[in-house]
């Protein structure tokens, strides 16, 4: 793995990362895609619904069918390493089933039906996006739970720490809401390096409603070497067969 010196100017972003949005989804990830949305309609409409008991009921009952189908096949891991962004690492990206993995992830991946998602790209040395949280995603009255705001600069800095060409996870994360985010709306992310101190890497990043900041964010991540990356992800894969 590569080391990280006191001072070091952050390196160019993640292949990974970087070219994730430009790599064409093969039939079988444009499937899962597709179906992930769909999921994100039927959650995003639930949780607001006005429908009667037996209008409940039926659509449980045909969720029930498609659920059992699924329990039906069988289970394993089409993808490598982890779902966030941070742990992208430096290798090429080159092939979109194998690398895919940000799809999984609950923020950004786009198979993922508890994503909202967010939509991530490096300009330069900061990565900026852009997302819109549903009614499932609701705390106070009309906006955000606040869980999720920090959730999202999870994912935001992580991606960011990307900039120094290694991978690293989260030590820490300072989340400081300015006001209230509110939903159905979209929000303006950005976020940088701020500075790296040996193997710890401090990110910055803000949240932003038009021209009014809700909350920012630091985070530390600290960088793991390769053997105990591959160990975690050695054991993901045995404890879900």
């Amino acid at each position: 793995m590569t080391e990280i010196h006191d001072g070091e100017e952050p390196r160019h972003a993640s292949p990974r990362i970087a070219g994730f949005e430009a790599l064409e989804a093969t039939p079988r990830r444009a499937a899962m895609r597709r179906l992930a949305k769909e999921m994100r309609d039927v959650i995003e409409h639930l949780v607001s619904t006005t429908a009667t008991t037996r209008e409940l009921e039926q659509a449980a009952d045909e969720l029930e069918v498609i659920a059992a189908g699924f329990r039906r096949l069988p289970r394993g891991q089409t993808y490598e390493g982890f779902a966030e962004a941070a742990n992208a690492g430096p290798e090429p990206f080159d092939d979109a089933e194998r690398f895919a993995f940000f799809d999984h992830s609950p923020f950004i991946g786009a198979a993922n039906p508890m994503a909202p998602p967010m939509r991530l790209r490096h300009e330069g040395q900061r990565v900026v996006g852009e997302v819109t949280f549903g009614s499932a995603y609701e705390g106070p009255p009309g906006c955000v739970h606040g869980g999720y705001v920090a959730g999202a600069f999870d994912e935001l800095l992580g991606a960011a720490q990307s900039l120094s060409g290694v991978q690293g996870m989260t030590a820490r994360l300072i989340t400081n809401y300015r006001r209230p985010t509110p939903l159905h709306t979209p929000l303006m992310l950005e976020g940088r390096v701020d500075r790296i101190e040996g193997r710890k890497i401090f990110a910055v990043g803000t949240m932003r409603d038009a021209d009014m900041l809700t909350a920012e964010a630091e985070g530390l991540f600290v960088v793991m070497n390769s053997e105990t990356f591959g160990a975690m992800v050695a054991a993901r894969n045995a404890k879900e067969g």
